[in-house]
């Protein structure tokens, strides 16, 4: 059976690929449905997985690119493994073809599992290994601070790179030098590649953890696109740190929850299932 490709449609002030263009003033959930079918697409063509952290991460990954990142903001993937959902957001701002995200994964592409440091719009860094996003967003911040400049920088990290002390360690330098510009994502799936969060190294409640560092924390559904929308908002003098609250393999029923959506990538029937499931919901819901 041949797989279906879902693309967003062509419509009045698209992007140069048919996609929704980057002065997109707000995220609709019809247009969030569709980036999950071409992210699951997309996954399933290539084979691979990796793709829980893509779904707990997407949600709050488009509504920023889509609503809150204007040209001169900055946005870093930290957990570089979610860089499906990046690469289908930027399709979705009309910054990739639909064609290029067919490469996803292949030989010689400019999208591989990971971001690549050069090649992609948008992005500034390669982020495989997990632990230095967010020292990089800080130096974006510090330099726009520095040059007088107004520009936010968003970092988005998993819950499991909070393990790792580099991240700590660029959070008290974010915190000395107020660096009020900078909003820190926080896919806290509460899962990671070898278990749960709680069993491997716990740090939850994670904003107990931080409140001992100066910096503002919010907390939101990370897929409630208006809950997020408040906690993304503008206006501190602190560094922000969104504590969004996630499910891995979120809106594909066999693999939400589950550990193992870290690794294997969808079976066919699972990709169907998961893309007939969305529809008859949106049918449902009209």
């Amino acid at each position: 059976m041949a797989r279906p490709v879902h693309t967003l449609r062509v419509e009045a002030g698209s992007g140069a690929h048919g996609a929704v263009s980057a002065t997109t003033a707000h995220l609709s959930p019809g247009l969030l449905t569709l980036a999950r079918w071409r992210l699951l697409a997309m996954h399933r063509a290539a084979n691979v997985g990796h793709l829980g952290g893509n779904l707990s991460a997407l949600d709050a990954m488009m509504l920023v690119h889509h609503e809150f990142l204007s040209e001169q903001d900055r946005f870093v993937l930290s957990k570089g493994h979610a860089a499906g959902a990046l690469y289908v957001t930027l399709w979705s701002r009309g910054l990739i073809s639909d064609t290029e995200l067919g490469s996803f994964h292949a030989d010689g592409t400019r999208l591989p599992g990971h971001p690549p440091a050069r090649g992609l719009p948008t992005n500034r860094f390669g982020t495989g290994s997990l632990g230095h996003g967010l020292s990089l967003s800080a130096g974006l911040a510090l330099a726009a601070k520095l040059q007088r400049r107004t520009n936010r920088v968003f970092c988005m990290t998993s819950d499991g790179e909070w393990q790792e002390g580099s991240t700590f360690e660029a959070l008290i330098f974010c915190t000395h030098r107020r660096l009020s510009n900078l909003t820190i994502l926080i896919d806290h799936n509460r899962l990671q590649g070898f278990g749960a969060t709680a069993e491997v190294a716990s740090l939850d409640p994670i904003g107990r953890v931080l409140c001992g560092f100066d910096v503002e924390i919010r907390e939101a559904d990370g897929h409630d696109l208006a809950d997020m929308r408040r906690a993304l908002s503008p206006g501190s003098s602190r560094p922000v740190a969104v504590i969004l609250h996630t499910v891995k393999g979120h809106g594909v029923p066999a693999i939400e929850g589950r550990m193992d959506s870290h690794y294997l990538p969808l079976t066919e029937e699972q990709h169907r299932e998961a893309v007939l499931g969305d529809a008859f919901a949106a049918e449902m819901a009209q």
